[in-house]
């Protein structure tokens, strides 16, 4: 769990909470060098410390008897090191070995790379281990376990005989000290924590006191207490995230925006001159961006959908909308790559239409940047599609009615309210392709209303997807020859584009010849990477849908937005080397068209844990959300959508996986407070607001409630 970062109301040491703001540094036993380590973990001041939960705790009641492990146990033990046998010098692969032994019996500990602990660890010493259990050698063993020092001063009422918790370190900040400061901050300051919830809140939610809370989730009594703890702390993680979304999505209603109601003649020619139908889920939400955007207030909408469902053509047809109603678009991508895609797809799109694109990204030269951003401040270009250059200082749009953004998990809510800032009140539409859990769209949107495109594209299948170590090499480039020679066509992707000294692999560059000259001499092989120049990226990829190309290797450039109906096979090296939704993204590359098509992991024979679950992953389903929630259960909310980059307030407690009940509660009650309440400005919700500001400060311009 993230140590929380230092976050403290500007009247934290009046009333009540007296003393909570006071610096750590001067707490008996604490001192400069101690505080400058509790620093390292986000600790200033004695509330920092109060909100330090602890990673988890252990059930110090009753110690597993050494006599009693057994393999792929994860236990806590004590005893006395009976001896310590070091690795030998010159081998540091080999563990370091301790010997314990309590009143049954003797057991050993391994640990690696930990040569220091014989200047630690002494003959006779008591210590507390907690790890997994293992074999070495047929050797019952405690495989690299945490490890504590009992000394004979302690009080152990702290250390044992209880739940005790289990707090994340920094290099030079152990365990047991940091565990008594902790017991004596909490006995001293928890009672003075000022209640910030509503009486109603409290009895409807059926929760305890924050100063109880914050006792029980380091020192509980019980199981029970300590989750009675975590439930009080983990609401207020997700009441006070809720309150500022929709204190957010309370103002946009209440803003006078644009009610664009065009006759539709730019929609209807686009429609008609589509080689295809709308599928339902587009048909639906495509009127319910239609009614946003007919509707007098900003639209603030999510659109949602996996790879294919066909997100580009419903936000082009609100992008004609705007346009014909006298306004003028953005599109915003997060990288060159993605936002060259885009224009040549909307220029493809809207051009005929008699709709003027420009593409606006920092690869562009001066001049011409300069003139493409005279000729939109001017009103002479409809739609822009761009990078972050379209939020940089010195662009400007004439009459800016409709900001998409792609990709929003990529981009903080800073960014979209600046691309925002370029018109006065415009309907927003965000999208992703990497499909979002309930939980984590209600987190990181709670501020949007949401439309999910549920359903693919008729004719589309799933991808036949298998894993394959280097040994299926050839039988995979005789499988790419039979579905060139059936008239299909094929990627193979790398990491990355030239050979690295750090990384040990194979770069699309060197590959790309190997497989032009010894592989498939009679094909016609391409090479695709991010460093061509937009006239060559387009060039590649003309002649790769024209069938020109039979056979293109690439790096994750085709990762979004690349549409080839005729390729059937993907083939991904070193699969491994890629988080789940890139592998996710880039089999959506293939399975566009009538035919069977397959994606091919290619990847080492030793593959670590996460590695293997996400290759296992791809191979069980094809299912977005699926997928998404598997990346979300092994990455974690925080790197699985960058939410310390997202503008949002971190969590103390609340985990998304577990606590998703929890999550809709605090909703609930949030839009119920804010409805009623829209500035929280009654006594009854002054400590929320005290608390809001505090969690919000500096995040998206919120502290202006105040």
């Amino acid at each position: 769990m993230a140590p929380r970062v230092t976050q403290t109301t500007a009247s934290i040491d009046r009333g009540p909470g007296a003393g909570l703001g006071t610096p750590l540094q001067y707490l008996k036993g604490v001192g400069p060098r101690r505080a400058a380590l509790l620093e390292k973990k986000g600790l200033a001041t004695v509330e920092d410390a109060l909100f330090f939960v602890p990673l988890r705790h252990e059930d110090r009641t009753r110690f597993t008897p050494l006599s009693a492990l057994q393999p792929g146990d994860v236990r806590t033990v004590t005893g006395i090191v009976a001896g310590i046998a070091p690795p030998p010098p010159g081998r540091p692969r080999v563990p370091l070995k301790v010997t314990l032994r309590d009143e049954r019996g003797l057991a050993s500990a391994v640990f690696f790379n930990a040569r220091y602990l014989t200047r630690v660890l002494k003959r006779g010493q008591r210590v507390i281990l907690h790890g997994r259990v293992g074999r070495d050698y047929g050797a019952i063993t405690l495989q690299h376990p945490e490890w504590e020092i009992v000394e004979p001063d302690d009080d152990e009422r702290v250390h044992s005989g209880r739940l005790v918790p289990i707090y994340s370190l920094t290099e030079g900040l152990t365990q047991r000290p940091l565990r008594a400061l902790l017991w004596r901050i909490v006995e001293d300051y928890a009672a003075k924590i000022p209640e910030v919830l509503p009486e109603s809140v409290l009895e409807r939610r059926k929760l305890i006191g924050l100063d109880r809370a914050i006792h029980d989730v380091h020192f509980p009594e019980s199981e029970a207490a300590l989750a009675a703890g975590r439930r009080r702390l983990t609401f207020d993680d997700f009441l006070f995230l809720q309150l500022g979304l929709a204190i957010l999505k309370s103002r946009t209603t209440r803003t006078r925006g644009v009610a664009m109601r065009p006759r539709g003649a730019l929609v209807a020619r686009l429609l008609s001159g589509l080689p295809f139908r709308l599928t339902g889920a587009q048909e639906r939400v495509w009127d319910e961006i239609r009614r946003d955007m007919a509707a007098p207030w900003p639209m603030h909408r999510l659109l949602q959908g996996d790879v294919g469902s066909g997100k580009t053509i419903v936000a082009a047809l609100a992008v004609l909308t705007a346009i014909e109603a006298g306004y003028q678009a953005a599109v915003m991508a997060p990288t060159e790559i993605l936002a060259e895609q885009h224009f040549m797809t909307f220029h493809q799109l809207l051009e005929p239409l008699g709709v003027r694109v420009t593409l606006l990204t920092s690869a562009l030269t001066p001049r011409d940047r300069a003139a493409r951003r005279a000729a939109l401040a001017a009103g002479e270009i409809e739609c822009v599609v761009g990078t972050h250059a379209l939020v940089q200082k010195g662009v400007g749009l004439k009459r800016l009615g409709l900001a998409i953004v792609d990709e929003q998990h990529r981009f903080g809510v800073e960014q979209r309210a600046r691309l925002k800032a370029l018109g006065e009140h415009p309907d927003v539409l965000v999208m992703t392709a990497t499909p979002i859990p309930r939980t984590l769209a209600l987190t990181l949107h709670g501020d949007l209303d949401v439309s999910v495109l549920d359903e693919l594209p008729p004719g589309r299948r799933p991808v036949i997807t298998k894993a394959r170590t280097e040994i299926g090499r050839a039988k995979i480039y005789d499988f790419i020859r039979a579905q060139v020679g059936a008239g299909r066509q094929a990627y193979v992707v790398y990491p990355l584009v030239e050979e690295s000294e750090t990384l040990d692999l194979k770069a699309a560059t060197d590959m790309a010849r190997h497989l032009e000259q010894d592989i498939f001499p009679d094909l016609t092989v391409g090479l695709l990477h991010g460093r061509l120049r937009f006239e060559e990226k387009e060039s590649i990829m003309r002649r790769f849908k024209a069938g020109a190309i039979q056979v293109l290797v690439s790096t994750t450039v085709i990762e979004v937005g690349v549409d080839v109906p005729n390729a059937s096979v993907m083939v991904i090296e070193h699969a491994e080397r890629f988080g789940l939704s890139q592998l996710h993204q880039l089999r959506g590359r293939v399975g566009r068209g009538p035919w069977a098509s397959y994606c091919i992991l290619l990847h080492g024979t030793r593959l670590g844990d996460d590695a293997q679950r996400r290759i296992d992953a791809m191979v069980a389903t094809n299912d977005g959300f699926k997928i998404a929630e598997a990346d979300l259960a092994l990455r974690g909310p925080g790197e699985f959508f960058g939410t310390r980059q997202s503008g949002l307030p971190e969590f103390r407690v609340a985990d998304l996986l577990r606590d998703g009940a929890v999550l809709e509660e605090a909703r609930r009650d949030a839009e119920t407070i804010v409805a009623g309440d829209p500035d929280l400005r009654t006594p009854a919700h002054r400590g929320l607001r005290e608390m809001l500001l505090a969690r919000w400060r500096g995040k998206i311009g919120l502290a202006s409630v105040g």
